[in-house]
Parts: structure tokens; sequence; C-alpha cells
């Protein structure tokens, strides 16, 4: 399959790019101008693109788009609107009247009810409005939302749903994992689920 991911060279976007390649998959590598594509695997299809200001052939050519990217820890509401909100909700629209057939979307522990005294309470309420507009959508989706993330990468032993412990963590390779497996296990299809990893 082609499979666009966007948010490419991020933490956890440069695994998954690896580990579709591994499988066969033809990567198209989203990323922006200034984002270093040397941690993405020979071959990537490279796509310069800004969530900020998309173009309406974004998602030209693939099969799946697999949402990855993120604002970052450091932006402020503005921006994290802007990527983590709107950028998704544009991409999931763009898909939606592209040949692409299905939509993962990275999302995040909290994302279905945002607790409004979190710290994180603006990042999750953007998730929480991404989450509902590609529900909403029409599209074939699959809404992963991991625990705390690590840097790890992980043993590919994994608890899902209702068996996951919000307290728990994630492996950032466990988590791509999970997403490469989305892009074409029908029994993720139309789900929204918890993630963790089993450390």
């Amino acid at each position: 399959m082609n499979i666009l991911i966007a948010g490419a060279t991020g933490n956890t976007g440069a695994r998954l790019a690896t580990q579709l390649q591994e499988s066969g998959h033809h990567v198209i590598a989203m990323h922006r101008e200034s984002s270093d594509t040397s941690v993405l695997p020979e071959g990537a299809e490279l796509r310069c693109a800004d969530l900020a200001d998309l173009k309406s052939d974004v998602c030209d050519g693939a099969d799946v788009v697999v949402f990855a990217a993120g604002s970052g820890g450091d932006t402020d509401e503005a921006m994290t609107d802007k990527i983590d909100r709107d950028g998704a909700k544009k991409l999931i629209d763009i898909a939606k009247s592209s040949a692409a057939k299905h939509f993962v979307m990275l999302s995040s522990v909290g994302a279905g009810d945002p607790d409004p005294d979190s710290d994180l309470a603006h990042y999750l309420k953007a998730k929480h409005e991404a989450d509902e507009h590609l529900m909403a959508s029409g599209i074939d989706y699959t809404i992963v939302r991991p625990v705390a993330l690590t840097d790890d990468d992980g043993q590919r032993d994994m608890r899902l749903g209702d068996e996951v412990d919000p307290g728990g963590k994630a492996a950032r390779g466990d988590v791509a994992a999970i997403l490469a497996r989305a892009t074409h296990d029908e029994t993720l299809k139309n789900k929204v689920f918890l993630m963790q990893s089993v450390m």
C-alpha cells in the first residue's frame, strides 16, 4: 500500500515509516521544509507540506493516511490549535476527498473526555475535536490513544482498550507498531482505543 504519514520525521513518525517500509509498503513521508529527513528510511517518498497551510493535493496517491504529527510540548495554545486541531481536521477533509480509504489518528489518553483541570487541557481538547471530526467524516478510521509516551522501542507486547492502565507507559516503538498494524488490520477499523506497553 501507499501510506502517507503526517509527522513522518517526528519521534514516532520516523519509527512508523521504517516499520512500514520494512513490511513492504510504500511510505510517503510528509514533512516540513525545515525537518531533518535523514531520519527517514532510504526509499521513502518525500512530500514537503505544512499542516498549517495544506494544499488540496497533499494526499494524492495515498491509500491510507496516518496522522502522527504534533505541535510539540513547548508550543502555545494558538499553535496547538493550528496543528493538532485545525491541521488534523483539514488533512482528514483532504483525505476524504482523495482516493484514500482509511485514516489512522495518533491521539492521546484523555482525549475522549478532556479534563478541564489537566495541565494538558487545551491540547486534549484540540485532540478531542480532531478525533470527533474524524469519526464524523465518513472515511474509515482508527484512533489510537496511547498513555504517557517514552522514547523506548518497546517489546511489541501491548495492551489495548479496557485492559489499559491510564497511568501506564507506551513505548514509541510500540505505538508505531500499532499504528502500522492499524493501516491494514480490519479488526481495528472504525475503532477508538487506549494503548499501553507491557514493561
